[in-house]
């Protein structure tokens, strides 16, 4: 009798356990089928990637894979993100130019090349007539949920507050670049989305027209306008949840009007794509580079490349202008809120770079340049 109670209760834990095993795995289907994850790729985008070269089994792959993370790396990057002592977040709100967004809808966009920044990796920019803008990014969190990553900065402009928007480029799927809500009001207004192959499984997902997306792969172009939006490689990643790591393409931009031109890195670890592309498409007028969120270890610097790097990259692309981004708006790695921006003051001086240091919302004219104004300094 006794040994039949026992096998009872063994027999009613093991259904115990089961059962909410698979209530656990019922809830995570639940919460990945969410709408803000994406949506995998349709059959049509799945034939296109097998096709392309940096397309290995399900996913794709970089020229140059990462290195793969140490067990000393590891303990690091645990202890930096619960003891490091950084000031990750300012004291206080950055500067802010305010946008006249009247006079920006109200004017045709500039023939020449100007941009403003409106914070992380966002860009707004005006070339040859052509309103473009860059992995919008204006939610609050970088997360898909109101936890994680939230942004100490707000916007420099909400999106109502642009004009109508010609094309807007992305360059991963990564949340504080691809963000589900400001796509969805792009879309509504009538924007083109020029993304990397497979993204635009997730754009039709979240309602945009299939004539409103327009994919593309490495050295692949689409022109609206006059002007060539060059899909260009890049050392990155993607993936919005558990089981889409590195399933969509990622990419920088080239784009190339008649008049003028600029280079978008989006985030990349430094290899000699840079080189490529400055010889096939440079010299460009201004670089839009990626300077923040970099480190510790080789595995994350060669997804995320450093300061130094970057303004390196800048130079390889044959760029006159370098003008930084991807920092000032999240807490996204382990260093100091204002350290990219510091050590990127450093590394031009010492490569003879002209660094544009532009407040939120500020323009900057391609053929005017700005004067050196730093402004971090007087975050207290």
């Amino acid at each position: 009798m006794n040994a039949q109670a026992a096998h009872r209760r063994r027999r009613r834990l093991l259904l115990t356990l089961l059962a909410g095993a698979a209530a656990l795995f019922g809830a995570a289907m639940l919460v990945l089928s969410g709408p803000q994850f994406g949506a995998p790729l349709s059959a049509e985008q799945r034939v296109r990637a097998r096709a392309n070269p940096h397309y290995h089994g399900s996913h794709f792959v970089n020229d140059i894979p990462p290195a793969a993370y140490r067990l000393s790396e590891v303990w690091t990057l645990l202890r930096e993100q619960f003891f490091g002592t950084q000031i990750r977040i300012p004291p206080a709100p950055l500067p802010v130019v305010a946008v006249d967004s009247h006079a920006l809808a109200a004017t045709p966009a500039s023939v020449g090349l100007r941009a403003f920044w409106i914070g992380h990796a966002s860009v707004y920019i005006e070339i040859d007539g052509l309103r473009v803008l860059v992995d919008p990014m204006f939610s609050d969190y970088a997360s898909p949920f109101a936890l994680g990553p939230r942004r100490f900065q707000a916007p420099a402009v909400r999106v109502d507050e642009l004009p109508v928007i010609d094309a807007v480029l992305i360059t991963h799927d990564h949340y504080d670049h691809l963000d589900m809500r400001s796509v969805q009001q792009l879309a509504s207004r009538g924007a083109t989305f020029i993304v990397p192959l497979g993204v635009g499984a997730h754009l039709a997902a979240w309602g945009v027209p299939p004539a409103q997306i327009h994919e593309l792969e490495w050295w692949q172009e689409q022109v609206i306008g006059g002007v060539r939006l060059v899909s260009t490689p890049a050392r990155h990643y993607s993936g919005r949840g558990l089981t889409d790591a590195r399933a969509t393409l990622w990419t920088s931009w080239a784009v190339i009007g008649p008049r003028h031109r600029c280079y978008v890195s989006g985030d990349s670890g430094y290899s000699d794509h840079f080189r490529v592309i400055g010889t096939r498409l440079g010299p460009f007028d201004m670089s839009f580079m990626k300077i923040g969120a970099y480190g510790p270890g080789a595995p994350w610097l060669d997804i995320h490349m450093s300061v130094e790097d970057a303004v390196r990259a800048h130079r390889e692309v044959g760029a006159r202008r370098l003008f930084p981004v991807h920092w000032g708006t999240f807490n996204l790695a382990f260093h100091a809120w204002d350290e990219p921006i510091k050590r990127a003051v450093i590394a031009a001086r010492n490569d003879g770079v002209e660094l544009l240091t532009p407040r939120l919302g500020e323009f900057v004219d391609a053929d005017r340049g700005l004067p050196f104004n730093p402004w971090w300094e007087t975050v207290r």
